[in-house]
């Protein structure tokens, strides 16, 4: 136990008073003394600016005051989060890299946290595309994305599987920017009568040029994985069936495993493709510049949502083409031709990557029936060798059998003046056991239980 004693001139309320620690202390400000005093910063709990103390903790403990032990530390640091960048490109295709928050992400957008926590890396979420109001979430593997009507939203865009859409992105944004303003000023000096036919030469609006981008990653992603299976998985199956040994057991197994989980990734991008096919509501949700057009067309450009100004100079950067196109298809609210032509197409190609998987998988159970086969018929071979074993015994032991008796000490009358009775014995018992083994195996093979 700890005894302290209170000096002669120190009262004891004053040394009650010393020994209460004050607010600041208990709010969780450094003394004064440990370390060179910084900035005064905003306090995270009690939401104020902590005050120094106003008597130092060496000068409490000289005057015999209790000092409160210092706050052992919270512990262990918490796991490292999940990344927080983010790449930004426009219809320009100028980038820019954002190290926000969710909540700034779900401002910019316009999207609720259900949907922005569906692209968090830590979570596990199936293969994913929502329409919304303003935004298309994307979740396709790593492919993490939220598109817009003018912009795009690229997760991670250091991870090495990010890396070629972000560099596609680069290729194809500003290559159909700048042909987007050439046709726009081309169709200025041309006659009203034209205007109908350049407004159906235009590509597609910016979303879907992005949801292309990511829809032809993945794709191609999976194409080359099944791809780098297929080169691995067939002659390791061929190796197996002219030789069948642990290590080629072993290699085929890991090879069936790796292409069970690649053939589960590739099934849930197929899906989500297919229920999206088979709504129709659903792809109308993802025409982002026909809603962008039909919110401005009644007012001009006072209806534009306040949240499109976040972004500087982005509303200047929409290209007259997305526009036209925009307002071509605002007509008919419920054709989804377009994005139907679009999805279909990849869709067909993850289908032709799903029915390579299938091919291989049934290769794989032909494989495994075959060693099967084989195996049954090592099995019957050595049944048939304890069947001639088996066989032989009984002889041999019937044989031993008659030696046995006539090897016993019972007196009896053969044995006496016939010397020549124990060479007739053994030739006889020899003879019969070999005619009847030779009849065993005779009958076996006559009804097939054995082979030629």
């Amino acid at each position: 136990s700890l005894s302290l004693s209170l000096p002669p001139s120190l009262p004891p309320a004053a040394a009650t008073r010393f020994a209460l620690p004050s607010p600041s202390l208990a709010a969780g400000c450094p003394p004064e003394d440990s370390v060179p005093p910084p900035p005064p910063v905003r306090d995270p709990r009690g939401g104020g600016r902590c005050e120094r103390l106003a008597v130092p903790v060496a000068e409490m403990a000289r005057e015999g005051a209790v000092v409160p032990a210092a706050a052992p530390a919270d512990g262990p640091k918490k796991k490292a989060t999940s990344s927080r960048s983010w790449i930004l490109m426009d219809a320009a295709g100028e980038e820019t890299i954002l190290d926000v928050d969710k909540y700034a992400i779900m401002h910019r957008v316009q999207i609720h946290a259900r949907d922005l926590r569906i692209l968090d890396p830590l979570l596990s979420y199936p293969s994913t595309i929502l329409g919304r109001e303003r935004a298309i979430v994307l979740n396709l593997e790593h492919i993490k994305a939220i598109i817009t009507a003018e912009e795009v939203l690229l997760r991670d865009p250091l991870d090495e599987h990010v890396i070629p859409i972000v560099e596609e992105l680069r290729r194809r944004l500003p290559a159909m920017h700048v042909a987007h303003q050439t046709q726009g000023e081309g169709r200025e000096n041309l006659s009203g009568q034209h205007d109908g036919e350049a407004a159906e030469e235009d590509e597609s609006p910016f979303e879907f040029r992005a949801l292309e981008v990511a829809l032809e990653g993945i794709c191609s992603y999976l194409d080359a994985r099944t791809t780098e299976l297929e080169t691995a998985a067939y002659p390791a199956l061929d190796e197996l069936t002219s030789k069948i040994s642990s290590r080629n057991l072993d290699r085929v197994r890991k090879l069936k495993s790796a292409m069970t989980r690649l053939t589960a990734r590739v099934q849930k991008v197929r899906d989500e493709l297919e229920q999206l096919l088979d709504d129709d509501d659903d792809m109308a949700d993802l025409y982002l510049s026909r809603k962008l057009a039909g919110a401005s067309s009644p007012v001009g450009g006072s209806g534009v949502p306040n949240w499109l100004s976040s972004p500087p100079t982005i509303g200047s950067k929409i290209s007259r083409a997305s526009r036209a196109s925009a307002a071509t298809i605002h007509g008919n609210e419920n054709d989804v031709e377009e994005l139907e032509m679009l999805i279909e197409a990849y869709f067909m190609q993850i289908d032709g990557t799903l029915n390579k998987l299938s091919t291989l998988r049934e290769y794989i159970d032909d494989t495994e029936d075959y060693i099967n086969i084989q195996l049954d018929n090592h099995r019957n071979q050595l049944i048939q060798l304890e069947l001639f074993l088996s066989s032989g015994t009984v002889c041999v032991s019937l044989f031993s059998l008659v030696a046995g008796i006539f090897g016993m000490n019972i007196p009896y009358s053969w044995n006496d003046n016939h010397g020549y009775i124990y060479k007739w014995v053994v030739i006889a018992g020899g003879v019969s056991s070999t005619f009847l083994f030779m009849f065993i195996i005779a009958y076996a093979r006559h009804k097939g239980l054995v082979g030629s």
